[in-house]
C-alpha cells in the first residue's frame, strides 16, 4: 500500500511532548490516514523527517471512551501503550474540544482513564490509570543488579542497582530488548537512597534512548516496591523530568497503578505526505 491509495495529501499532525517522551497525534476518526511502518518510520526519523518517539492515532471508539489510541513506535512497530502517549493523547483530546478534564482512552490493552489540570501556553498536568500490573523477578543479565519482569499492558526489564553508573545502555540496549520474543522495553533504575525516589534511564523497544518512558517509570516503581526499595508513592527521575507514581494494593505482586506529571503541545504540523515519503511508503 502506497501513500497513493489514500485521498490525503497533506496530513495534519499535533506533537506533544511528556517529560522529553515526544510524540506526533493524528486525529483520523475514521482510520483513513497513511499509518503505515514506513510512513510511521519516515516521520519520526529526527534527521529526514519531523522526528518523534512515536505516532499516535486517535480515531473513534465505542462505549464510554472518547477516542481509540493507537501507537506505533518511531521504527514503525506496534506498541500496546505508554504512559506518557496516554497522557499526551488526553491532553490533545481536551485541546480539541473533545472531553474537559475527565475521560476514557481506548487501547488494545483495555481503557485508561485520565485527569487533566490545564495550564498555561498549551501546558497541563495529566494522570492516567494504568490499570493492574504484573511483577516478577528473573534472573538478570547484569551483574550486581536485580532484575524484574513487569506486565504494564507493555512488557519490561526492570534492573535495579544502587547506582545508574556502569551500563552502557547504547551497547546493550538493543541486545536486552530482542532478548525475549517481540521484545522489550528495559530501565536501568538507581534506587536505595530515598524511599520516595528512584531514577532511571531508558530504552524503549522501537525507540532507543529517550528521555522518558512512563510506563517504564511505572514499571521501575513496582519493582522497587516489591524489593522494599521504595513505597507506594514514587517520584521518578527521568532524564527529560520527573514522574509520579502511585501503586495500590496489597499483593505487590499485583498493584495497580497510575502515572502524573507534565505534558506540552510543542506545535501544530502540515505533512505533504508524497515529499515526505515518495511513492512507495
Amino acid at each position: 500500500m502506497t501513500v497513493r491509495d489514500f485521498d490525503v495529501a497533506v496530513i495534519e499532525f499535533v506533537k506533544y511532548e511528556a517529560v522529553g517522551n515526544d510524540f506526533l497525534v493524528l486525529f483520523d476518526p475514521g482510520r483513513t490516514a497513511p499509518f503505515s511502518p514506513g510512513v510511521v518510520s519516515a516521520l519520526c526519523d529526527r534527521h529526514h523527517g519531523v522526528g518523534a518517539d512515536g505516532v499516535l492515532r486517535l480515531s473513534g471508539a465505542e462505549g464510554d471512551a472518547v477516542v481509540a489510541m493507537e501507537l506505533k513506535n518511531a521504527d514503525g512497530g506496534d506498541a500496546e501503550t505508554s504512559g506518557n502517549g496516554l497522557r499526551c493523547a488526553a491532553l490533545a483530546v481536551v485541546h480539541a474540544g473533545l472531553a474537559t478534564t475527565e475521560l476514557v482512552i481506548e487501547t488494545v490493552v483495555g481503557p485508561a482513564r485520565a485527569q487533566v489540570r490545564l495550564a498555561a501556553a498549551g501546558q497541563g498536568e495529566v494522570t492516567v490509570e494504568m490499570g493492574e500490573l504484573t511483577v516478577r523477578s528473573v534472573d538478570s543479565p547484569l551483574e550486581g543488579r536485580a532484575a524484574y519482569r513487569v506486565d504494564v499492558g507493555n512488557p519490561h526489564l526492570v534492573l535495579v542497582g544502587a547506582t545508574l553508573d556502569g551500563v552502557d545502555l547504547e551497547r546493550l540496549g538493543p541486545e536486552l530488548e530482542t532478548a525475549v520474543p517481540g521484545g522489550q522495553n528495559v530501565e536501568i533504575v538507581a534506587a536505595g537512597a530515598d524511599p520516595g525516589r528512584i531514577a532511571l534511564r531508558v530504552w524503549e523497544r522501537g525507540a532507543g534512548i529517550t528521555e522518558a518512558c512512563g510506563s517504564g517509570s511505572v514499571a521501575a516503581a513496582a519493582a522497587c516496591r516489591l524489593m522494599g526499595l521504595a513505597g507506594d508513592t514514587v517520584v521518578v527521575e527521568n532524564p527529560g523530568g520527573l514522574l509520579v507514581v502511585e501503586l495500590a494494593g496489597e499483593d505487590p505482586t499485583r498493584p495497580v497503578a497510575t502515572l502524573s506529571g507534565p505534558a506540552r503541545r510543542v506545535a501544530r504540523v502540515e505533512v505533504e505526505m508524497t515529499e515526505l515519503c515518495g511513492d512507495g511508503a
